[in-house]
């Protein structure tokens, strides 16, 4: 896909470092697949990873949990 940030270069597979922030939780997770512009390294995660994640650091925030680092993990 054509990055929509830069509208130069194509995205192509890769990974990113998403941070997430949620009611004084903060989540780092790396190695989350994405596709990465080749030109500007902008990065795009798809719908289903984004709502794991979105999931991940509620369940982190409820937990009391303040920083968590962690590997991606593709859901079962």
């Amino acid at each position: 896909m054509k990055c929509v940030i830069c509208k130069h270069g194509e995205t192509a597979d890769g990974f990113a470092t998403v941070t997430l922030e949620r009611d004084g939780a903060t989540l780092v997770v790396k190695r989350v697949p994405a596709r990465v512009c080749q030109n500007c390294g902008e990065e795009y995660v798809d719908d289903a990873v984004a709502s794991q994640l979105f999931k991940t650091v509620g369940n982190a925030a409820r937990n009391g949990t303040e920083v968590d680092v962690r590997h991606y993990l593709k859901a079962a």
